[in-house]
C-alpha cells in the first residue's frame, strides 16, 4: 500500500501544486465568509473537476457544514476530503486467475490517449503478480499500431496473437480467445481502433468485436476499459460519453496523470460519466501503474 501511494502521489504533484495548494491555503483562513465559497468553487474548476460536479460538491459541503456547525475555514478541509473521497466510490481491478477461466479484457479510446503503452503497463502489472497474459492486436486499421504492440508485447515478456493491416480485427479477437485457451493463459488483454473514418464507423467496428469476442468467450469481454488522457481534461468526458454508450465501458484507465496539473478530472468521470477510475498511468515507464485508490488519491491532493 505504501508503495502504490507514494507512486499515485508522486504522479499528482502538478495538481496538488497548483490547485489544490492554494485550496489548503483558502482553507487555512479564519472564518467561513461568501468570498471563500466563491474562490473555491473558482479553485476546484480550475481543478477540472466541472461545473456540475463542482455545485454538487460545494451544496454537499454547505449542508455538511450547516449541519455540524462549521464555522472555521480549516475545519472545511476534512469536511472537503470526505465529499471528495465519496464522489468516487469503490473501484476494484479486474480479478483474474489463478484458477479461474480465462478473463478477457477490451482496451478501447482514442489514438494519441496512451492506449498501447497503458496496454504495456497492464500486461506487466498482471505478469508481476504471476499471472499468465496474452495480447490481441486488433487494431488493424492503423498499420503502426500492430507493430508498436509487437515491441511492448517481446519487452513485456507476453505472447501477441496479431493480424495483417486492413484484416478483420473480430478474427483476430477469435483466434486469440482460441489462442488463449489453448495456452491456458489467466488473462487476455485485447487493443482495438482509435480512429476510423467517422465515429460512427468506430463504434460499429467496436461494437463487432465486442459481439466476436462474446461469441468465441462466453460472458466475454469481462471489462471494457476505456483509455483517457488526464491531459484532455473536460474535452475527454465527451469522447468517454459516446465510448460508453456505445460499447459498455466499465471502467477507464487514467493516463499522463503525472503531466497535468488538472488532476480534478477523475471527479467529473466519476460523477459526470459514473465510471469507476481502475488503473492510472503514474509516469512514462512501464513499472509507472497503479491501481486507483480513492482513498490515497485524495490524500495525495492535499498532503
Amino acid at each position: 500500500m505504501l508503495q502504490k501511494f507514494a507512486s499515485l502521489r508522486d504522479s499528482l504533484t502538478k495538481t496538488r501544486n497548483a490547485v489544490f495548494g492554494k485550496v489548503v491555503t483558502l482553507l487555512g483562513q479564519s472564518e467561513i465568509t461568501p468570498e471563500l465559497w466563491d474562490e473555491l468553487e473558482a479553485l476546484l474548476i480550475q481543478a477540472d473537476i466541472g461545473v456540475n460536479t463542482t455545485l454538487e460538491l460545494l451544496d454537499r459541503l454547505r449542508s455538511r457544514a450547516s449541519q455540524a456547525g462549521i464555522t472555521q475555514a480549516m475545519l472545511l478541509r476534512s469536511a472537503l476530503k470526505a465529499e471528495l473521497r465519496a464522489m468516487l466510490g469503490d473501484a476494484q481491478p479486474p480479478d483474474v486467475g489463478p484458477g479461474r477461466p480465462l478473463t478477457a479484457i477490451l482496451i478501447v479510446g482514442v489514438n494519441g490517449s496512451g492506449k498501447t503503452t497503458s496496454i504495456a503497463k497492464l500486461a506487466a502489472y498482471y505478469k508481476r503478480k504471476k499471472r499468465s497474459v496474452m495480447l490481441a492486436a486488433a487494431d488493424t486499421f492503423r498499420a503502426a499500431a500492430g507493430e508498436q504492440l509487437d515491441i511492448w508485447a517481446e519487452r513485456v515478456g507476453v505472447p501477441i496473437v496479431g493480424g495483417q493491416p486492413g484484416s478483420d480485427p473480430g478474427s483476430v479477437v477469435f483466434d486469440a480467445v482460441q489462442s488463449a485457451q489453448a495456452r491456458r493463459a489467466d488473462l487476455l488483454i485485447a487493443d482495438t481502433a482509435g480512429r476510423l473514418h467517422t465515429q460512427y464507423n468506430l463504434m460499429q467496428e467496436l461494437k463487432k468485436v465486442r459481439t466476436v469476442m462474446a461469441k468465441a468467450l462466453p460472458g466475454a469481454p469481462h471489462e471494457t476499459l476505456l483509455v483517457i488522457d488526464a491531459t484532455n481534461g473536460q474535452n475527454a468526458l465527451t469522447q468517454a460519453k459516446q465510448f460508453k454508450d456505445a460499447v459498455h465501458v466499465t471502467g477507464v484507465i487514467l493516463t499522463k496523470l503525472d503531466g497535468t496539473a488538472k488532476g480534478g478530472i477523475v471527479f467529473a468521470i466519476a460523477h459526470d460519466i459514473g465510471l469507476p477510475v481502475r488503473f492510472v498511468g503514474t509516469g512514462e515507464h512501464v513499472e509507472d501503474w497503479a491501481e486507483f485508490d480513492p482513498g490515497s488519491f485524495v490524500d495525495g491532493l492535499f498532503d
